[in-house]
C-alpha cells in the first residue's frame, strides 16, 4: 500500500505556471497527490487540478500574450488595491462555477492570511473559487478578499509553501514545488554604504495652475505607477518587497519542516509579472519534475507497506 502522498505547491505569480507541468509529469509516471495544499498562484493550479478543470487552465494559461494580460488589469485607485481583479475573478469562476471545496475528490487547501491579526487561514471549505482569489491576492495590488467574517489576503505572507499544511491533512510523503529557489544573487549583506556624489539631490516641487497643474498631477500619478528615469514605480516596490519578504519566510520554513520531496524550478528568468512567458515555465516546470522522480520514486517506495488479504485499517 502506498503512503498518502501530498503536493504543496508554492507562490509566485506568473512562476506559477510551472506548477502545471509538475503535475502532469507526476501523473505521467503514476503519482497522483491523494491531497493538495496551495499558496496564491500555487492554490489556484491545484485547486484546478482537483476539480478536474487543469486542461481548461493550461488552455487558457498557453493563450495569453502581453496584450491579453492587460485586459485583465482592471485598474482602480479608489479602492484598496491598485487592479480590482474582478476580471480575472470572472475568468476562474467561468470555469470552476460553484464548485465547494468539500466536495472535491482530494482533501485541498488554499493559505491565506487574515491582515488584521496575521493569522494564517486553511481554506478547506465553501466555494473554490473564492478561497484561491482570497489566497492570490497580494496586499496593494490585489484588494483583500472577506470569507467568514475575516478579510483575507496573500498566503505568501505566512506560508510561501505550505509543506505543514499538507502533512496536517494527512499526508505522508510531501513533494514540496518552490518557484523561487533560483533567485540567485539574492538577500545578501551589503557590509559597507553609504551616499556618494552621483546621488541624485531631493526633487524641488515645481508649483503649477491652471491646465498646467491639471496634467502636471497626471504626469506625476504615471510616474508613481510606472516608474521614470530609472526610478521604479509604486507596483514594483511592492511587489520586490514581497518577493524579499516571501525569500526570508520560505528558506526559514523550509527549514523547519522540510518536505519529503523538495522541487525547485529553474524560473530565474521569469518575472513575476511575465503571464506572456507561460509556455516557458510549463517546459520549466516538466524539466523541473523529470529531475526530481527518481527522488519521488524512492520516497514513496521508502514509506509504503506491503497489503495484507483480510487485514482491515482505516482510510
Amino acid at each position: 500500500m502506498r503512503p498518502t502522498i501530498g503536493l504543496a505547491l508554492g507562490g509566485g505569480a506568473a512562476r506559477g505556471f510551472a506548477h502545471i507541468g509538475v503535475i502532469r509529469t507526476l501523473a505521467a509516471h503514476g503519482i497522483v497527490p491523494d491531497v493538495i495544499v496551495g499558496t496564491s498562484i500555487g492554490a489556484v493550479v491545484g485547486g484546478c487540478h482537483a476539480a478536474g478543470q487543469l486542461d481548461n487552465l493550461e488552455t487558457w494559461a498557453r493563450s495569453l500574450t502581453t496584450r491579453s494580460v492587460m485586459s485583465y488589469l482592471d485598474i482602480s485607485l479608489s479602492g484598496s488595491g491598485l487592479i480590482g481583479g474582478n476580471r480575472l475573478a470572472s475568468k476562474l469562476t467561468e470555469g470552476l462555477q460553484d464548485t465547494r471545496i468539500e466536495d472535491l475528490p482530494m482533501r485541498f487547501a488554499a493559505i491565506a492570511t487574515e491582515f488584521s491579526t496575521g493569522h494564517e487561514i486553511w481554506l478547506t471549505r465553501g466555494r473554490l473559487s473564492n478561497a484561491l482569489r482570497a489566497s492570490y491576492a497580494l496586499p496593494g495590488i490585489f484588494p483583500p478578499v472577506k470569507i467568514g467574517g475575516r478579510w483575507l489576503v496573500d498566503g505568501a505572507l505566512v506560508n510561501p509553501v505550505p509543506v505543514s499544511a499538507a502533512r496536517a491533512l494527512g499526508a505522508r510523503v510531501v513533494i514540496a514545488v518552490n518557484l523561487n529557489a533560483d533567485l540567485f544573487g539574492r538577500g545578501t549583506i551589503i557590509a559597507d554604504h553609504g551616499s556618494d556624489e552621483k546621488d541624485d539631490p531631493p526633487p524641488v516641487p515645481e508649483v503649477q495652475h491652471g491646465l498646467r497643474a491639471l496634467f502636471g498631477r497626471e504626469a506625476s500619478l504615471r510616474r508613481k505607477l510606472f516608474g521614470d528615469h530609472g526610478r521604479p514605480g509604486i507596483p514594483t516596490v511592492m511587489v520586490e518587497a514581497f518577493n524579499v519578504m516571501q525569500d526570508r519566510i520560505t528558506r526559514a520554513r523550509l527549514a523547519g519542516d522540510p518536505p519529503d520531496v523538495l522541487i525547485s524550478p529553474r524560473l530565474g528568468s521569469i518575472g513575476w509579472f511575465d503571464f506572456h512567458r507561460n509556455k516557458d515555465a510549463i517546459a520549466v516546470g516538466v524539466d523541473a519534475a523529470e529531475k526530481a522522480l527518481e527522488t519521488v520514486t524512492e520516497a514513496i517506495e521508502s514509506l509504503s507497506q506491503p497489503y495484507e488479504a483480510g487485514v482491515s485499517g482505516g482510510k
